[in-house]
């Protein structure tokens, strides 16, 4: 059997074999809202829509049907968007349980129109991943028994799926930990709350950058459970510029959301580290080589045998035919 170098190989695989650094280390003082403003600039420049007025639940809601009215070619009527939501897309009695079961479980719901007829209305696509929007906002307000104001944050088609919180280089990676868990505890998860649609939650201090799953689960709730992004032999990505040139590429996220991420059966989100995505994106290739070689070979068998067929149809058609007359055959 061949020894297959998968992730160099490929340019299809989300963990990197190489990663080359196009960009100097920035020695001067920077405050944690130039950090912020960096990191957003950075979003753009891979794709990602900045949307700088989305800051209320309100305008929030309104940029998730724009989404989703574009995602699945419908128009909702106002009564009809409001009955959507009401009844499926944030139901008051929907937790984050609920609501990431949406995501990775029941993520097309068959909604009857005013008209009587019923269509598919689809929160994402996970067959082609790149027909899902991504966006970025910033310091979105939300209050719910406390008053909060997010750093930054990821929508997949309106929906925010990814929180990150920055600190400042030289503050200890804790502080925006500790500050996910407060915003979860004071926000994220009030009534009528989209932020209860949160699945990765990511924190950096400039210099070190970790993500992790968004879980009620109490063990997996410690800071343990957040992971650094790395290369395919396990060597580390850290630093903010590095992390979001890599973890951040629209595919790479998307795919992390949608692919690598596992609801299981006791109600838990995980995610994957960067080893076993490796591990795992090898054994689909692998896979998919086989199949498409036994395809091929499948073909070229088709091919052979219909050839074989043709050559005995000509040669029954030149020994009847004038060819064969002055070749001297004869039936």
């Amino acid at each position: 059997m061949s020894d297959y170098k998968t992730i160099a190989e490929s340019k299809n695989f989300i963990v990197l074999d190489k990663y080359v650094k196009e960009w100097q280390a920035n020695e001067s003082y920077q405050s944690e809202y130039d950090l912020e403003r960096e990191f957003i600039q950075d979003l753009q420049h891979q794709g990602y829509e900045y949307a700088p007025d989305l800051n209320t639940p309100q305008k929030l809601l309104a940029n998730v049907r724009d989404a989703l009215q574009a995602m699945n070619s419908v128009q909702f009527s106002d009564g009809e968007w409001l009955r959507f939501v009401e009844t499926w897309l944030d139901k008051p009695s929907d937790g984050i349980v609920e609501k990431t079961r949406k995501i990775h479980d029941d993520y097309v719901h068959d909604f009857v129109f005013d008209d009587g007829h019923i269509q598919n209305i689809y929160l994402l696509d996970k067959k082609n991943i790149a027909r899902n929007k991504v966006q970025v906002i910033r310091q979105f307000e939300q209050k719910g028994s406390h008053a909060n104001r997010y750093d930054v944050t990821v929508l997949v088609n309106g929906l925010p799926l990814v929180q990150v919180e920055l600190k400042k280089r030289g503050v200890a990676i804790r502080e925006a930990f500790n500050q996910v868990h407060r915003y979860s505890k004071e926000s994220f998860n009030s009534e009528y709350s989209l932020f209860k649609y949160l699945q990765l939650f990511v924190i950096s201090n400039g210099t070190d950058s970790r993500y992790f799953a968004n879980t009620t689960q109490r063990n997996k709730n410690s800071f343990d459970f957040t992971m650094n992004w790395a290369k395919a032999d396990n060597s580390l990505i850290k630093d903010l510029k590095d992390f979001t040139a890599t973890f951040f590429q629209k595919k790479t996220l998307l795919n992390v959301l949608l692919h690598y991420s596992v609801f299981d059966v006791s109600n838990t989100l995980l995610v994957m580290r960067p080893y076993q995505i490796a591990a795992t994106e090898r054994i689909l290739w692998k896979i998919n080589c086989a199949w498409q070689a036994k395809k091929l070979e499948q073909h070229g068998k088709r091919r052979l045998h219909l050839a074989h067929h043709r050559l005995g149809q000509d040669a029954d058609q030149l020994q009847g035919g004038t060819f064969g007359h002055r070749a001297g055959f004869h039936k």
